[in-house]
């Protein structure tokens, strides 16, 4: 059975009220109900979520002595910002998978440039709550 961690930034608790036509309408708690559902058989995770930059930088420092195969990351507007996160997930021994659920190039200019992305092993943008689902899938696979 493999353990993943999942950490989600800044406004992803405000899932389902926040601009839905974007992110649709379910809350964060849903997705991660979905995900865990469907991973079930092969897979275990542990969420995190915080508005706080420093708090993820502790979290994923913290991953670094834990037993997990992978992280998943979605930044959310740090992923525009954060050279702390950025360097922190470069000290990870393990793949980092960043994921956005929506198509960050189909947004506003300054969502292009994505600084987190450079220290991730692959990037998915744009498949709403399946990118969590997908991220793990192809970890296993």
């Amino acid at each position: 059975m493999k353990n993943f961690l999942i950490i989600n930034g800044p406004n992803l608790n405000m899932l389902g009220k926040r601009e839905p036509e974007v992110y649709g309408t379910e809350s964060l708690e849903d997705i991660k109900l979905w995900t865990n559902a469907k991973i079930k058989s092969f897979a275990t995770t542990t969420w995190y979520q915080s508005n706080i930059e420093g708090e993820i930088v502790g979290r994923i420092q913290q991953a670094h002595s834990e037993k997990y195969d992978a992280l998943i990351i979605n930044p959310g507007g740090y992923a525009h910002t954060s050279v702390a996160i950025h360097d922190a997930m470069k000290i990870l021994k393990f793949p980092v998978i960043e994921v956005h659920l929506s198509q960050v190039y189909k947004r506003e200019e300054f969502r292009h440039t994505l600084l987190t992305a450079k220290a991730a092993s692959a990037i998915m943008s744009g498949l709403g709550k399946q990118s969590y689902y997908i991220a793990i899938k192809s970890l296993i696979d």
